[in-house]
C-alpha cells in the first residue's frame, strides 16, 4: 500500500497512556516497514519523496456515528459488553474525538456529546457510594449505555442481513415471456343497441315500400332461415342492411329479422362489428379445421 494510500484510509483509534493497546491484525506489517509497495514491505522512504503537510486526512464517515465508533472501539478489544472498563474506553474515546476535532469540528460535535456521557459514567462509578445508596440498588451507571449498545448492534446486524438479501436490478432480473397471439380472428361482440339502431332503419325502409293491401300471406321463418344461409354461402360477408334488400312489406321484413336471430341463436352464423358505430356485417359460424 502506497504511503499516500494510506493517507486516504481512516486512522484506527490511538490508545491513551496507560490504557493497552490494541490488538494488531494478523496481516501487520513486519518490524520496521512503514508502507507496502506492489505487496513487499517498504522498511525506509525513498530520498526523493514529498508528503504533503495535509496529506494525513481522518474521515470520520468510517463511522456511523458515535455509538458506532464506542461499539468498535469495545469489540476491537474483545472487551465484555456488560462489564466496560469505562476508564481505558474513555480516554481511547477521547482521543480518537480529539483527532477529529482539530479537522472537522462541526461533523464532531455528536461525537462530543457521546464523549461528555462517558466522563459522566466514569465520575460517577469513582465517586463513593452514600449510605443511602448502600441500602437502595441505584444500579450501574452503565446499564442505559450497554441497553443503547445493544440495541445498535442488533439493528446494525439486521440491515447488514438486509443488505444482503438479493434485488432486483442488482442481483438478479425478472423475465420477460413473448407470446404470440394466435392466428383465429377474434371479432368483437355487437352491441344490442346497435343491432336495434340497424333494425329500426331497415324497418323505416321497410314503411316506405309498403302497399295498403289487407291480404293473408302464410310466411315461413324455416324459409328465410334457409334462405339467409344460400345469401351467406356466396358470400363471405354480408352487410346487414343488403341482407333485407328484396324483401318487401314489415311482414316478411319482420319474419327475415326473426329467420336470422334464430340462426344466431343456433350459432349458425355470426353478426359482426369492426368497431363502434361501425357498420354490422353478418357471415357464416366459424368452423376451425
Amino acid at each position: 500500500m502506497l504511503p499516500d494510500q494510506a493517507a486516504q484510509e481512516p486512522a484506527e483509534p490511538m490508545p491513551a497512556s496507560g490504557a493497552p493497546p490494541l490488538p494488531a491484525d494478523d496481516t501487520a506489517d513486519p518490524a520496521g516497514a512503514i508502507a507496502r509497495l506492489y505487496g513487499e514491505p517498504l522498511t525506509r522512504l525513498p530520498n526523493d519523496l514529498y508528503i504533503p503537510p495535509d496529506a494525513l486526512e481522518v474521515f470520520l464517515d468510517a463511522f456511523e456515528g458515535p455509538l458506532d465508533l464506542l461499539l468498535y472501539l469495545i469489540r476491537k478489544q474483545n472487551f465484555n459488553i456488560l462489564d466496560i472498563p469505562m476508564a481505558q474506553v474513555t480516554l481511547q474515546y477521547l482521543e480518537y474525538v480529539e483527532q477529529i476535532r482539530q479537522h472537522n469540528l462541526e461533523l464532531a460535535a455528536e461525537y462530543l456529546l457521546m464523549a461528555a456521557m462517558l466522563i459522566e459514567i466514569k465520575s460517577r462509578m469513582l465517586l463513593p457510594r452514600r449510605q443511602d445508596d448502600l441500602v437502595e440498588d441505584v444500579g450501574d451507571p452503565r446499564a442505559e449505555l450497554v441497553r443503547r449498545l445493544l440495541d445498535y448492534e442488533q439493528i446494525k446486524s439486521a440491515a447488514v442481513q438486509l443488505g444482503q438479501l438479493p434485488q432486483e436490478g442488482r442481483d438478479f432480473v425478472r423475465p420477460a415471456l413473448f407470446v404470440e397471439q394466435g392466428l383465429a380472428p377474434v371479432w368483437p361482440d355487437v352491441d344490442p343497441w346497435d343491432l336495434q339502431r340497424a333494425w329500426f332503419d331497415v324497418l323505416r325502409r321497410a314503411k316506405l315500400t309498403q302497399h295498403h293491401r289487407i291480404s293473408r300471406q302464410e310466411l315461413s321463418v324455416r324459409e328465410h332461415m334457409s334462405a339467409i344461409l344460400r345469401t351467406l354461402q356466396s358470400q363471405r360477408f354480408v352487410e346487414f342492411g343488403e341482407l333485407f334488400a328484396g324483401q318487401h312489406g314489415v311482414p316478411i321484413v319482420v319474419v327475415h329479422f326473426v329467420a336470422m336471430l334464430e340462426l344466431a341463436k343456433e350459432t349458425l352464423i355470426e353478426i359482426t362489428q369492426a368497431e363502434p358505430f361501425a357498420p354490422i356485417y353478418v357471415r357464416l359460424a366459424y368452423s376451425p379445421a
